[in-house]
């Protein structure tokens, strides 16, 4: 008889979230659909794919119809980790500048941690060219799948298999609570960041000509440091009161937390 003590946790798995960035073949998105259902995901977002919906993304569901209908499309990336306590990216390449990479497994252990907080998502590029890095810069932590070097190539949907694997055994696994804090989404961080760029383009710090990798590294540092509600309402407020462009242009914040 199985042990159900480690069977995954329904509402763990409600909470992650995979997200298809560009899907250029309408195919994966019905054979990631039919993965993700194999392991108990449901939360499907679709950002700008090429073709959907199409005939053959439903072929390729081969009875995970249901994860297609409830799927959501979007525009941008930005829509679809908006509510997110946490997002992965995918990445296969090295980047100029380095980001905390963590492989599979541990991607998996903590989505299914921070999922406690909010939705968890795990994003993948495109078949040809994956995430730019612009949308890498949007996720906290980058994962690789390790494969063989001398060809490491994944089919999309093949990457989603794994991934979704990981993330059903990780819910089932104990989670050590995490200390109580206030989480921030996505749509939280992006409006620190948006608040951060203005006043430093405005304090004459960040040339917007010549902008360099300055934010790229300010995006790291505080993914890094993994501000709760109330520090990420203080950093605004403290933005606010420093922005050179006087009251009517602070705008955006919350007031500082106690």
């Amino acid at each position: 008889m199985a042990d159900s003590s480690h069977l995954p946790d329904p509402d763990r798995l409600a909470r992650l979230r995979i997200v298809l960035v560009g899907a250029q073949h309408p195919g994966n998105i019905g054979a990631a659909a039919r993965a993700m259902k194999v392991m108990g995901l449901d939360d499907l977002v679709l950002v700008a794919p090429e073709r959907y919906p199409d005939p053959e993304a439903t072929s390729r569901a081969s009875g995970a119809e249901d994860i297609l209908s409830e799927a959501r499309v979007v525009s941008t990336l930005e829509e679809a980790l908006a509510d997110t306590a946490l997002a992965i990216a995918t990445s296969a390449r090295s980047r100029r500048t380095e980001w905390p990479l963590v492989d599979v497994r541990a991607a998996a252990t903590r989505a299914v941690a921070a999922s406690v907080d909010g939705p968890a998502a795990i994003v993948f590029g495109r078949e040809r060219a994956g995430l730019n890095n612009t949308e890498l810069e949007r996720c906290q932590l980058h994962l690789q799948i390790p494969a063989n070097p001398d060809y490491s190539s994944l089919n999309l949907a093949a990457a989603v298999q794994v991934v979704a694997y990981e993330l059903r055994v990780a819910a089932g696994a104990e989670i050590v609570p995490a200390p109580s804090h206030e989480p921030v989404t996505g749509a939280d961080m992006e409006g620190l960041f948006g608040q951060l760029q203005g006043v430093l383009e405005a304090s004459g710090f960040l040339d917007p000509k010549e902008p360099m990798l300055l934010m790229t590294r300010l995006r790291r540092l505080f993914y890094r440091a993994a501000p709760d509600r109330i520090e990420t309402n203080i950093l605004r407020g403290a933005l606010r009161s420093l922005d050179p462009r006087g009251s009517t242009n602070r705008r955006g914040g919350d007031t500082p937390g106690d």
